[in-house]
């Protein structure tokens, strides 16, 4: 049974018990709200992994509450405004998919499965483009270093050498063959290896011990 966790914002009570119980029976786990100010302290307090949101809503309208979310969770709008300029509206303030009132519970499912399933595909990308090593951490597409939930800034020369080493944990890479993940650098020698090693271990703080130093061959990340 899926462990998906699902946000129901809708103020209408036979739709909301519509679609909770629907979800229910598909596995997902549901909270229902009918208020747009307690779906966003909901959406602020706990983690969901959708969010299906009504426009029309008592208190503040699901389009400002669409504004307040945060973006890393998908919304599916679910509400009766069904002219174009409407739907291009929801769109373009984030919404990433829209369905039109009075709907079909099985085209409901089938919206919910397919964002479910870019999530899925999002996050599996993600975990890909991510290294991890106890608490040290590198995105190589966004670039970016951490050590626990502290940010790591680098040079591109050490984010280039860190990177080495750590696909490779378990290895020892020589000065020379790091000399050749440094590209780009004007008269690279094992010297300047040794001052970037140097750098890195200052500014991964708690993480220093990562890389270790194997005494007349090179460096290498534990494995």
């Amino acid at each position: 049974m899926s462990s998906q966790k699902i946000l129901v914002v809708e103020d209408e009570k036979d739709v909301a018990l519509l679609i909770s119980m629907r979800l229910k029976r598909e596995g997902y786990a549901v909270t229902v709200s009918g208020d747009g100010q307690d779906a966003l302290e909901l959406a602020n307090r706990e983690s969901f992994d959708l969010i299906i949101l009504d426009w029309m809503l008592p208190g503040i309208t699901g389009l400002d509450v669409l504004k307040r979310l945060d973006r890393k969770t998908p919304v599916l709008m679910v509400t009766a405004r069904s002219e174009p300029a409407d739907i291009v509206l929801g769109l373009e303030m984030g919404a990433d998919d829209y369905l039109t009132k009075p709907f079909e519970v099985s085209v409901l499912i089938a919206r919910v499965r397919a964002l479910m399933r870019r999530r899925q595909n999002k996050e599996n990308k993600a975990a890909e483009n991510r290294i991890r090593n106890g608490q040290l951490i590198i995105d190589t597409e966004r670039h970016e270093v951490f050590c626990g939930d502290q940010q790591v800034d680098l040079t591109p020369s050490e984010f280039r050498l860190l990177t080495a080493l750590m696909q490779n944990a378990g290895r020892v890479l020589s000065r020379n063959r790091l000399m050749e993940h440094v590209q780009g650098d004007v008269n690279v020698t094992d010297r300047t290896i040794d001052t970037h090693v140097f750098g890195l271990r200052k500014k991964l703080g708690i993480c220093q011990d990562t890389i270790e130093t194997i005494r007349g061959v090179g460096y290498r990340v534990r494995g």
